[in-house]
């Protein structure tokens, strides 16, 4: 069963998006600030300091909308109100009008403080200062005077409320998507864990059954024949244990019980092995959070190439890195000096067990990834998984190998 892609979102282009009412917001107050000194009034350079206050004020919320909290960016967002009413109020006629204008941004941050009825009824506050001001600036009120900015203010309104509802219903949908790769990812490890069952253990213990049967028949007869028979059964038996430990270990990785994917990938480079490759380990970036099933499934896929490069690339030096740089996606990088191949023709054996580079391509892709190889002969081998950390940016509040 194939994984299923979640729909990816382009992560760069949501934030400006989400910036446009506030560089609005700046550049109303900046062009506003421009007028009144070009007015050059004792009562506009009395405002010049205000709207200054406004606009740092705008600016340093956004900057510390976390450490605000949820009582303090109410508190923050009454001040701005309230110094843009005593602006707009004061401000002479000919720069009042933009700064109505300025209800926009300021009922998009109230959307983003709070949800259901309660944001509508912060809106509808915010729409009384915006019609007093209206009315201070025209003398009078007439329809076709409210009406546009009135109309702008709730049309933004619900414009923002259909696009949450539309990025909520996005969300779910990635979560949909997410267990339903997990499903898939799981249904191919079962089948997995079938073949490897049926073409090592089943087979090999029905091969056990047939001798032991025949040595039975042997006994009294052919005692010597019987007794290689059972000394080829011991043999057999085994060998299907260490298969089996081998596949235990494939299910669970011990080395990711304790420790996290830097420290295991270590271990692993540093365990000594019976090829005489020097392996060295590095990373490159800072750790972030990985989840448990990816990071298994970068261990066990490096556990596969170190070896293909210890065992069979005849390497002398082995160099993994795992690479935290790109905050979408983390790298496992296996370069080795061995024999290489060529890529473009090689296929994997037929009966060959473990993680090749085919079962590599297989668990990488379950979870959205990769693993690429680049190789020619005498010329060594780079192989790297990537797997996307499986982060979804959505527009919310401003916030030694």
């Amino acid at each position: 069963m194939p994984a299923i892609a979640a729909p990816a979102v382009p992560r760069r282009a949501l934030p400006p998006l989400r910036r446009l009412p506030d560089l609005l917001f700046l550049t109303v107050v900046v062009g506003g600030a421009v007028r009144l000194a070009d007015l050059n009034s004792a009562l506009c350079w009395e405002l010049v300091p205000l709207v200054a206050l406004l606009a740092v004020g705008y600016v340093a919320g956004l900057a510390l909308w976390e450490r605000l909290g949820r009582w303090g960016r109410p508190l923050w967002l009454g001040a701005l109100l309230a110094l843009w009413c005593r602006v707009s109020w004061e401000m002479p006629d000919p720069a009042a009008t933009a700064y109505t204008w300025l209800v926009l941004p300021l009922a998009i941050l109230a959307l983003r403080m709070f949800t259901g009825r309660t944001a509508v009824a912060v809106v509808g506050v915010i729409t009384v200062p915006l019609v007093l001001l209206i009315a201070r600036t025209s003398g009078t009120v007439h329809p076709e005077q409210l009406l546009p900015p009135v109309a702008a203010l709730w049309t933004t309104v619900a414009l923002y409320r259909a696009q949450q509802r539309l990025l909520g219903e996005l969300r779910r949908t990635r979560a949909e998507l997410a267990r339903n790769q997990r499903e898939a990812g799981r249904l191919a490890e079962r089948a997995r864990i079938a073949r490897d069952l049926h073409d090592t253990l089943a087979q090999e213990l029905a091969g056990s059954r047939m001798l032991l049967q025949a040595a039975d028949r042997d006994w009294d007869r052919r005692p010597d024949l019987a007794r290689t028979q059972v000394r080829t059964v011991v043999d057999t038996l085994g060998a299907n244990l260490a298969e089996t430990r081998s596949i235990i270990s494939d299910l669970t990785p011990p080395a990711l019980e304790h420790d996290d994917l830097t420290t295991a990938l270590r271990t692993l480079c540093a365990r000594d092995t019976a090829a005489p490759s020097r392996v060295v380990f590095r990373t490159e970036g800072e750790p972030g959070h990985l989840p448990r099933d990816r990071a298994a499934a970068l261990l066990r896929v490096a556990q596969g190439l170190l070896a293909n490069a210890c065992e069979h690339a005849r390497a002398r030096h082995v160099w993994v890195t795992l690479d935290h740089r790109d905050d979408r996606a983390v790298t496992v990088e296996v370069r080795d000096d061995g024999v290489g191949f060529d890529a473009a023709v090689a296929a994997p054996k037929p009966g060959c067990r473990g993680l090749g580079l085919t079962a590599g391509r297989e668990r990488l892709g379950a979870l959205g990834g990769s693993l690429t190889v680049r190789s020619e002969p005498g010329r060594g081998t780079l192989a790297r998984a990537t797997l996307p950390v499986d982060t979804l940016a959505l527009a919310g509040p401003a916030g030694s190998r």
